[in-house]
């Protein structure tokens, strides 16, 4: 009771990191009992923190000792699988190095535990508390419409596109496609010297990684992400800027024959990435493949026309776009995560 009163003098801090091809995404929300008090973005021009970046959160940070570390998962290795029995998962994937975590009861979504290390090495100076897997920000994102006839999701970023597809809130397939490598990540072998955890898990204090060993540090990431509960939490409103739209992305983009090489090229590579990742799909019998018709893509970094263009004229796909402020949308997983 002692410590509820106390907790409510301070405004909850919320940091949330999202990390780009040559630059770092900040958002910063301080939060009290009547909603947001502030918020600030920054970008870094680092994929390290570097002096400035800690500078610019530790001005929020030292102000209250209720603080939260949140890191979208940007690792190569890292995946979704559509069930949550252990028995049936190396079915789908070899999984003895990666940790894995069940969501709502219905799938499953893993990243190689060495990579999940790295974060914590990288953010060692404040601390991480959340690790937020792309897969379940594009469930959250998209929790309007997965619930409802078969489709495909995407949520694309300047290095990553992660797509999942999704019939009456059932996972039937998801990959997580690198922009640079194409299916390289693909080839990375999962070691069997590691167990699976059950729980994913981040201490709030940073830990040091130079001389630690993996058995050791298993028991570390006991809670991590804990957020195979989610719905059954309060449903975050929605962003009033997070509506369907059916539409040439954005009116103001350059045309084709306009765009700058780099423009077509990283479009076209995040098509082709799509394309390939659909074949995946139809063709693997593992997965229970059905015909796609519509794609929803949350647009995270404001992709010009052409990707919509292509993936209607080649392969004849009903496109909708919302476009996605990722590091608010993960604020809102941590907000959701803590019942708030």
């Amino acid at each position: 009771m002692l410590e509820k009163v106390f907790e409510s003098l301070y405004n909850k801090v919320f940091v949330n990191i999202v990390q780009k091809r040559a630059s770092t995404l900040v958002y910063v929300e301080l939060y009290s009992k009547k909603g947001i008090v502030q918020n600030a973005h920054e970008e870094f021009d680092t994929v390290i923190p570097n002096d400035k970046m800690v500078e610019f959160i530790e001005s929020f940070t030292k102000e209250s000792p209720y603080y939260y570390i949140s890191v979208l998962d940007m690792s190569h290795v890292q995946g979704a699988l559509p069930t949550c029995d252990k028995n049936r998962l190396p079915y789908y994937e070899d999984l003895s190095a990666a940790e894995t975590k069940c969501y709502d009861d219905k799938w499953t979504y893993y990243t190689l535990k060495t990579e999940l290390y790295e974060i914590e090495k990288v953010y060692k100076t404040f601390g991480v508390d959340f690790i937020f897997s792309p897969f379940v920000l594009l469930a959250k994102f998209f929790k309007d419409k997965i619930t409802q006839k078969l489709a495909l999701y995407a949520l694309v970023q300047d290095s990553f596109v992660s797509i999942a597809v999704f019939e009456d809130s059932k996972l039937l397939f998801a990959e997580h496609l690198d922009l640079q490598t194409g299916d390289d990540a693909e080839d990375i072998l999962l070691s069997d010297d590691v167990v699976v955890d059950e729980d994913l898990g981040i201490e709030d204090d940073g830990i040091d990684l130079e001389n630690l060993d993996v058995e050791d540090h298993d028991e570390s990431l006991e809670d991590f992400g804990d957020i195979e509960d989610l719905d059954a939490l309060e449903d975050i409103e929605e962003f009033s800027e997070n509506k369907d739209v059916e539409e040439e992305l954005l009116e103001s983009d350059t045309p084709l024959e306009e765009s700058s090489e780099g423009e077509f090229n990283e479009d076209y590579q995040r098509f082709s990435l799509i394309q390939t990742s659909i074949a995946h799909y139809y063709k693997d019998e593992r997965y229970e493949s059905k015909f796609i018709e519509n794609i929803y893509i949350a647009d995270a970094i404001g992709v010009s026309s052409d990707l919509k263009r292509y993936l209607e004229e080649e392969m004849f796909l009903n496109v909708y776009v919302r476009q996605a402020d990722i590091t608010a949308e993960v604020c809102e997983l941590t907000k959701e995560e803590l019942g708030l």
